[in-house]
């Protein structure tokens, strides 16, 4: 833990790496695995999953497109010459609403609600599969 109240010299960044993206897309993916192998039961549920599925895709993909719009008509700012490794952009700052925080904390506050409700849902089709089987 570093003793300085004010960090000095951190980059600010004002765009989350492509990994945190990548994962935020795992942690989708996986709800959405979970959801139809712990809960598919033949033609029950099938209709209710087939919408969230299809929800969940535009979720991801609406902000992915957005983005490759974006990054092609940026004209704000250079880009940077080399891709940013993710160790460099963790230690870094992150722009938020005219303030900064550390890039951890906001990789964390993004991807904590995703990874909560990914594994909580494998969590309870799984005590969902254990009641099952022990019913009569």
């Amino acid at each position: 833990m570093s003793r300085e109240l004010i960090a000095h010299n951190r980059p600010v960044y004002d765009d989350l790496h492509p990994r945190v993206y990548g994962t935020a897309a795992g942690l989708v993916g996986w709800f959405v695995l979970s959801a139809w192998i712990l809960f598919d039961r033949q033609g029950e549920v099938e209709l209710s999953l087939m919408f969230v599925t299809v929800l969940l895709f535009v979720a991801v993909l609406l902000p992915w497109l957005l983005s490759q719009i974006w990054r092609r008509y940026d004209y704000r700012h250079d880009r940077h010459p080399r891709p940013i490794p993710f160790g460099e952009w963790r230690r870094g700052e992150f722009a938020v609403w005219g303030s900064t925080i550390n890039s951890t904390h906001a990789t964390i506050d993004m991807l904590l609600p995703l990874a909560a409700v990914a594994f909580g849902l494998t969590a309870i089709g799984i005590v969902f599969l254990i009641c099952a089987s022990f019913a009569p």
